[in-house]
C-alpha cells in the first residue's frame, strides 16, 4: 500500500476555464485591441529588418496599414504586415507564453507571447485567424486557425491544440482576425461612442512614433491622425535631447530622453477640473517605439517620492518622452498589459534620476515665473512648437532666468465676526466650506474692486 501511494503523482494541470479566465480577467478590451496592433507591428518591423526605434532611425512603414472594423455584432483586423508562417503558427504564435529558449522578434513589442490568445478570448467566442506569407521561395502560402472558444474550453483533455487549415489567400501578405460572435462585454463597448472615441485617441497617441513613419492605421473606415509631440523651442528655451546605453542581464538597451515646455504654464496654479480632463502633460515612456505611460503626474514618473512633489496644475505646460529601445523586449520596463511601466525594474529605476533633473528645473522655472509673470509670458511667446524629430541633442533643459518683480509689502487685517455671519457670506460667495481667510480675501478684493476699481 505505501508502495502505490508512493509511485502516484498528484495532477498540477490547469483547467482551460481557470486559464482562460485566469489571462482576460485583468485585462481592458482596449488593451486587447492594442495587443492585435502590436502583433501587427512587430510583423511589419520584422519584414523591414527589425531595427532600433530611436527618434534617429529613419526606417519607412508607409507601404504597411492596419485596418479595425468593429461594431455590436463582429470584430475584424486585418493588416498587409507580412503574415505569420505556418511554423510560426506551428511552434508559438498559439502557445500560452513564450519558453524560455525560444527565439524572439527582434526590437519587437510582445514579450510573453499571450496577446493574440488573451485578446481573441477577450473579444469572443467564434473566432478565425487567418494568415497569408511569401515562403523562402517566394510562394505565397495562406491558412487559417478556427477556434470555437466554448467548445476548445469545455475539453480539457491534451493536447490544448488548435486546428490549422488551408485557406484562400488574403490579397496581401498578412494576418486577419475576424470575430463573428462576441461576448457580452465587448458587444456593449463597441456600440458605444465613447468607447469608439477613447479607442481611436489612445490608438493615435500610443502609436504615434510608428505612424510618423508612415504606418497607416484606420478605425471603422477613419485614417487615424498620430498625436504629434513638439516642444517649444527657442534662444532662451532649449528643450533636453540625450541619448545614452545601458544594460541588464547582458542584454543592451538604448535610452532617448527629450523633455521641456510643450505650452507655456497657466497664469493661475488653481485646480481646474475642465483643463485637467485631458491635460497632456506630464512623462511619456515609450518602449520599442510603443508609448506604454502617457501624461503620467504620479508615483510611477517619480512625483511624490524620493523628495520629489507631488504634481500640481502649476507644473503644466510641462512634457517628456523617455524612449527604452532593445533587441530583446525582455529588457524593457514594461508590465504585461503594455499600459504601465515596471518601476521595479533596474533599467527605469537608473533612469528616473535622469528624468528628475528635467523636471526639477521645470518646477524651479515656473516658482519663479510667479514672481515675473510679465517678463516669462514675453519670453515664452518668442518660442515656437518644434518636433521632438527635429530638435538639436543638447545634454540639458535650458529656461530662463527671471528677474523677480519687487512686491509691496502686505498689510495683515485681523478682526473678529461671528460665525454665523461669516458662514451665510462664505456661502454667497459660492461655498458655505471657503475657508475664513478665503472669505475675507475675497470680500476685501469685492469691495476695492467696486470702491476703487480693478487694477
Amino acid at each position: 500500500m505505501a508502495t502505490d501511494l508512493i509511485e502516484r503523482k498528484a495532477s498540477a494541470n490547469p483547467t482551460k476555464t481557470f486559464f482562460v479566465k485566469t489571462i482576460t480577467k485583468d485585462i481592458l478590451l482596449e488593451d486587447c485591441i492594442l495587443d492585435l496592433i502590436d502583433n501587427s507591428v512587430d510583423g511589419a518591423w520584422r519584414t523591414e529588418g527589425s531595427r532600433p526605434m530611436g527618434l534617429s532611425e529613419d526606417a519607412d512603414l508607409s507601404k504597411y496599414s492596419i485596418s479595425i472594423t468593429l461594431s455590436p455584432t463582429s470584430f475584424r483586423i486585418i493588416d498587409n504586415c507580412g503574415g505569420m508562417t505556418l511554423d510560426d503558427a506551428v511552434d508559438h504564435a498559439f502557445s500560452f507564453g513564450r519558453h524560455a529558449t525560444e527565439a524572439h522578434d527582434d526590437y519587437s513589442i510582445g514579450v510573453y507571447g499571450i496577446g493574440m490568445k488573451r485578446a481573441v478570448f477577450k473579444l469572443g467566442t467564434q473566432i478565425r485567424i487567418r494568415s497569408t506569407f511569401s515562403d523562402e521561395n517566394k510562394e505565397r502560402v495562406a491558412f487559417a486557425v478556427p477556434i470555437n472558444a466554448q467548445a476548445w474550453v469545455a475539453n480539457d483533455t491534451p493536447p490544448w491544440d488548435f486546428d490549422i487549415e488551408s485557406d484562400m489567400p488574403l490579397a496581401k501578405d498578412g494576418v486577419e482576425i475576424f470575430v463573428s460572435v462576441l461576448t457580452s462585454n465587448a458587444a456593449r463597448a463597441f456600440e458605444s461612442a465613447t468607447f469608439l472615441q477613447n479607442l481611436r485617441r489612445t490608438i493615435a497617441r500610443d502609436y504615434t512614433l510608428h505612424m510618423n513613419r508612415g504606418l497607416k492605421i484606420s478605425l471603422n473606415d477613419k485614417p487615424i491622425v498620430g498625436w504629434p509631440i513638439e516642444l517649444r523651442s527657442s534662444e532662451e528655451f532649449s528643450p533636453l535631447r540625450v541619448e545614452y546605453k545601458d544594460q541588464v542581464e547582458v542584454m543592451d538597451i538604448s535610452i532617448e530622453i527629450i523633455g521641456g515646455m510643450s505650452a507655456p504654464p497657466p497664469d493661475s496654479s488653481e485646480p481646474d477640473e475642465k483643463a485637467d480632463v485631458d491635460n497632456p502633460f506630464g512623462w511619456y515612456v515609450a518602449c520599442n517605439g510603443r508609448i506604454v505611460l502617457a501624461a503620467d503626474k504620479n508615483i510611477a514618473s517619480g512625483w511624490g517620492v524620493d523628495g520629489w512633489p507631488i504634481w500640481h496644475p502649476q507644473y503644466s505646460g510641462f512634457l517628456g518622452l523617455i524612449l527604452f529601445t532593445a533587441a530583446n523586449p525582455a529588457a524593457l520596463p514594461l508590465t504585461t498589459t503594455k499600459r504601465n511601466v515596471d518601476t521595479t525594474s533596474e533599467i527605469y529605476s537608473r533612469a528616473r534620476p535622469r528624468m528628475r533633473d528635467v523636471t526639477r528645473k521645470w518646477i524651479d522655472y515656473t516658482n519663479a515665473r510667479k514672481q515675473a509673470l510679465e517678463e516669462a509670458k514675453i519670453k515664452e511667446t518668442q518660442a515656437t512648437l518644434v518636433s521632438i524629430y527635429q530638435l538639436r541633442k543638447v545634454d540639458a533643459v535650458k529656461l530662463p532666468a527671471l528677474t523677480a518683480k519687487a512686491a509691496p509689502p502686505p498689510a495683515n487685517v485681523h478682526y473678529a465676526v461671528p460665525v454665523p455671519r461669516m458662514r451665510k457670506l462664505a456661502q454667497a460667495l459660492g461655498s458655505i466650506n471657503l475657508a475664513y481667510r478665503e472669505v475675507g480675501l475675497k470680500s476685501f478684493d469685492y469691495t476695492y474692486n467696486d470702491l476703487v476699481g480693478d487694477e
